[in-house]
Formats: structure tokens, sequence, C-alpha cells
């Protein structure tokens, strides 16, 4: 794991950009077209609408999952995984002593309002 930095970018031409919004599972399912174990996740995102994501969270029960708040990014172009089309990313961190790219969700402490920006 390096201990390094990357360089100082411009929050305004990087982080502003991105489209990061506040979404509750509503379905989650196993992605078994997927190069690696996932789930095939659908989050409402409010006024942003129903959207897709493929995720690599399966150290997680699906039920452990559903109706949970989540952190998706919604305006990086779409990806085909396996047979589904990626529409968010839904965003994580790694989850403890597993292989690299299994991991947790990011979830706000308090229930908040769905389609709300992350700042």
């Amino acid at each position: 794991m390096s201990d390094e930095i990357k360089s100082v970018i411009s929050k305004e031409d990087t982080f502003d950009k991105l489209e990061i919004r506040l979404g509750k599972i509503i379905s989650i399912e196993p992605a078994p077209e997927a190069p690696k174990p996932a789930y095939v996740i659908r989050a409402d995102f409010g006024k942003f609408g129903i959207k897709t994501s493929v995720g690599r969270f399966t150290t997680h029960a699906m039920e452990e999952l559903k109706g949970k708040l989540i952190l998706g990014v919604l305006n990086f172009g779409s990806r085909k995984i396996g047979t589904t089309i990626s529409e968010f990313l839904c965003l994580g961190v790694q989850y403890p002593k597993k292989d690299s790219g299994e991991a947790t969700i990011i979830t706000p402490l308090v229930e908040a309002k769905i389609g709300s920006k992350l700042f």
C-alpha cells in the first residue's frame, strides 16, 4: 500500500463536476455473469430516477443491504458488466481483510432525503 498522496487538484475542476447523490437500495440480486462475485443493485435516487449498478458488495448478505441508503456517482458513463448495464457507481470502501475490490457501502448516519447531493 502506498503512503503517497496524489498531486493537488482543484475542487472546482474535479469534485464539483461529479454528480454524487443519495439513493436507497430497492432491490438486489446476484450478478452471475460478472467476472467476479458481485450484486446487481437497483437504487431509487428520487427525481434522478431508479438506476442499476453492479458492485462487489457480496461479503454482505443481500437482505442486509436492501433498504440501505447509498452514495452513487450518477454522471459516469454506463458500462456493461457481464450481461448488465451498470448506470451508476455505488461508492464503497475496502472490506476489512478481503481481496481488493470487495467493498462495504458508504451510508449516512441519519435518514437523509433521497437524491440529496454529497458535498
